[in-house]
Parts: structure tokens; C-alpha cells; sequence
């Protein structure tokens, strides 16, 4: 498998993106605590992620989850919160890829529903292990918040980058979706 060069680059510069969003948010506090479970954060590390969706397509979006994982560990030494964090990421690409791959009609839609809802079942069976099924109504609530403000702002910056530098978005399984409506 060849990749781009422009692929590549973006996706380290995505990937990068995500690490000075974790490690600004977390130092200027910036993170939101969720009020009813203050221990989840809402922040903006999503959106490098579900940016390179959008942009380059499925693996470089994984791969900028797993770089969300590493930065998370090497800042926090939290391992489990950094997996959860970076599965809950991963999930809500896959969910946006499935969507595209099988809907194509209302694609947009379809992707941002199933995102945010492949997102809340994979978080609630990842959270089964660590805390009580109590909690899951609180934590699903948490992820639909958390997956949309990821899902919404890569979708909007997707749109500012498509509009004003067309020649810079390459050809990806999303565009080529959207032509063939």
C-alpha cells in the first residue's frame, strides 16, 4: 500500500494537532469537567481525529487515535483513562466510515448519527469493565456531548478547508460518495 505524501504529512500534522489539544487543554484548564461525573472531560481532542476522517480517510484517522492514546499516557501515566479516551475516539470514526460505506444516501446525517451512536455503545460496554452499570445512562449522555462536539467541528472545519482551498482536499472516499448522489 502506497501512501501520499500528502497523506502522510497531513495525517502527522492532524496527529500532532491532537497532542497540543490534550496537553494545552489539560494545563490551561480548559478541559470541562462533565458536571454530573466530573471525572469525564469535555475537550477538543476529537476533532484533529474525525478531521482526518474527512480529509485522508479511515487508517490515517485510526492512526491519529493511537497517537491520542500515546500522548494521553506519556502526559498522565493513566492508561486506562488514555484507552478509553482513544477508543471512544476510534468508535466514533468507525461509526462515521461505516455510515459512508453503507448509506448513501444522507450520508452527512447518517455518518454523524452513527458515529456518535457506535461511539455510546462501544463506551458502555468498555465501561462495564471498569465502572458500575449505573452510570451508563450518565456516561451515554456524555458521549453523545463529547462525539458531537468531535463530529461538528471536524465537519466544520472539513467545510472551511473544502471552500477556501479546494485544490488542497484530495480525492477521499467522502467526496467521491457526495459526486455519485
Amino acid at each position: 500500500m502506497e501512501i501520499e505524501n500528502r497523506t502522510l504529512a497531513g495525517t502527522a500534522l492532524l496527529s500532532a494537532l491532537v497532542v497540543v489539544f490534550d496537553y494545552s487543554m489539560k494545563y490551561s484548564g480548559w478541559k470541562i469537567p462533565f458536571p454530573w461525573l466530573p471525572f469525564l472531560k469535555l475537550d477538543f481532542t476529537g476533532v484533529p481525529i474525525v478531521l482526518a476522517l474527512y480529509l485522508f480517510g479511515f487508517v490515517p484517522s485510526v492512526f491519529t487515535s493511537a497517537v491520542a492514546l500515546f500522548a494521553i499516557v506519556a502526559r498522565s501515566g493513566d492508561v486506562v483513562s488514555a484507552s478509553m479516551k482513544a477508543l471512544a475516539e476510534l468508535f466514533t470514526v468507525a461509526g462515521m466510515f461505516s455510515a459512508l460505506m453503507i448509506i448513501p444516501k444522507f450520508k452527512r446525517e447518517a455518518s454523524f448519527l452513527l458515529g456518535i451512536a457506535f461511539r455510546c455503545v462501544a463506551m458502555f460496554f468498555a465501561n462495564l469493565l471498569i465502572l458500575p452499570i449505573g452510570l451508563s445512562p450518565l456516561i451515554a449522555v456524555f458521549n453523545v456531548i463529547q462525539g458531537s462536539v468531535s463530529i461538528f467541528g471536524g465537519y466544520l472545519i472539513y467545510e472551511a478547508v473544502k471552500k477556501r482551498m479546494p485544490s488542497s482536499i484530495q480525492k477521499n472516499l467522502w467526496d467521491m460518495r457526495a459526486k455519485k448522489e
